[in-house]
């Protein structure tokens, strides 16, 4: 069987021989982990590169846009001369595919075989929630079935319903050869004013949110595909859209334990390996405007600390209005890190901030060991994989 631990090697530096015995051997003998033993042989640039998932566009410095309606007028549905020399010396840990980059199943695995061949041996990503935000099955070249949303699923009063769902989608995607579902939504639907959630989320009511999620994810599991808890701390009682600018939460951590921590408390305890923020503020939480995605009261003492997860953290995307109108792009991906983020997810003008994030380590401005954390989960997910 091919051993992906194998494809990562040649992101290292190091022998693939040794590294393959290092990290598909036996494990039995003592010392330093495969995932430690790999990083000690990776450069800053390496290392720093593994925590970035980009957009196709991000690697194809020709492309300039604003408006996430321009994104489509570019056809991106291949990988490019100018998007190989650029990773050449920016590798990435991961890319997101979006409907716009996605024409039909040849053209899919055409362009998911060049990506797994890109410097960095990422992982592919992508949004296969089902219902509204599925890029895939709302394609009409793709014959795979449709659900209506999550919310509908829920009204089955069967959690079997939320596993058989996304053991279906998981399938179908694993089969054009995506690793992660950035699903299932876990959060409560609490506020019908909310215009970005809505039917998205499995129910209104904390516990059954939370039966159906963990279905949700053992289904992906069971097909082979990460799944992710999103969107810490909960995006359900906002009734603004973080797409295009800041939103916040009045509620008190307290409260956030008896409702939006329910689903994420019971998908944690259920295995959950990757978690996506909210670019919501929470003052009452963090003491201040800061978005979660930002904030380290949020996601180290809250999310790490006190609920102990200690998977992936992936932040939702960084070109969202709710950073972009805030921070600069550098400002956004050096403040996520330093928060405890792992994952960088769509930072707009990736070069720039890549350079930015290397430079930042190396005057101390972020920790290198801050950095080795991170890059250490994500080889250990890839290893999973």
């Amino acid at each position: 069987m091919f051993c992906k631990k194998h494809v990562i090697a040649s992101l290292l530096g190091c022998t693939a021989t040794a590294f393959f015995l290092t990290a598909c051997g036996d494990d039995s003998s003592s010392g330093p982990s495969s995932e430690d033993s790999a990083i000690q042989k990776m450069s800053i640039r390496e290392k720093v590169g593994q925590m970035f998932f980009v957009r196709p566009e991000a690697l194809d410095t020709t492309i300039h846009w604003n408006e996430y309606a321009e994104l489509p007028d570019y056809k991106l549905e291949q990988v490019n001369k100018t998007m190989l020399a650029v990773n050449k010396d920016y590798p990435i840990g991961g890319m997101i595919l979006y409907a716009h980059n996605i024409v039909d199943e040849t053209q899919l695995g055409n362009f998911i075989a060049e990506i797994r061949e890109l410097n960095g041996s990422p992982l592919l990503a992508i949004d296969e929630e089902g219902g509204r935000v599925a890029r895939i099955a709302n394609n009409e070249n793709f014959d795979v079935p449709k659900y209506e949303s999550m919310a509908a699923i829920a009204e089955s009063d069967d959690p079997e319903e939320a596993y058989k769902a996304a053991f279906t989608i998981g399938s179908y995607v694993k089969k054009y050869g995506f690793d992660i579902d950035y699903a299932p939504v876990a959060d409560v639907n609490t506020n019908p004013d909310n215009i970005v959630i809505g039917p998205r989320a499995f129910s209104d009511d904390p516990e059954t949110a939370a039966k159906f999620v963990v279905s949700y994810l053992n289904g992906l599991e069971s097909a082979g595909v990460i799944g992710t808890l999103k969107h810490f701390p909960g995006h359900g009682d906002v009734s603004t859209d973080t797409h295009y600018g800041y939103a916040s939460t009045d509620k008190t951590w307290d409260e956030m334990l008896k409702c939006e921590m329910i689903p994420f408390k019971a998908g944690i305890k259920a295995g959950a390996q990757m978690i996506m923020t909210a670019h919501i503020a929470a003052p009452n939480v963090s003491g201040d405007d800061l978005p979660a995605t930002l904030s380290s009261v949020i996601l180290q003492d809250k999310l790490r600390g006190e609920l102990g997860f200690d998977g992936v953290i992936v932040t939702d995307a960084m070109d969202m209005g709710a950073i972009t109108k805030q921070f600069s792009n550098t400002e956004a991906a050096i403040k996520s890190i330093q928060a405890g983020v792992d994952v960088v997810l769509c930072s707009r003008e990736f070069t720039q901030v890549f350079d930015a994030v290397v430079k930042a380590v190396e005057k101390g401005e972020i920790k290198e060991s801050r950095i080795d954390e991170s890059v250490k989960r994500i080889l250990k997910l890839k290893q999973k994989n």
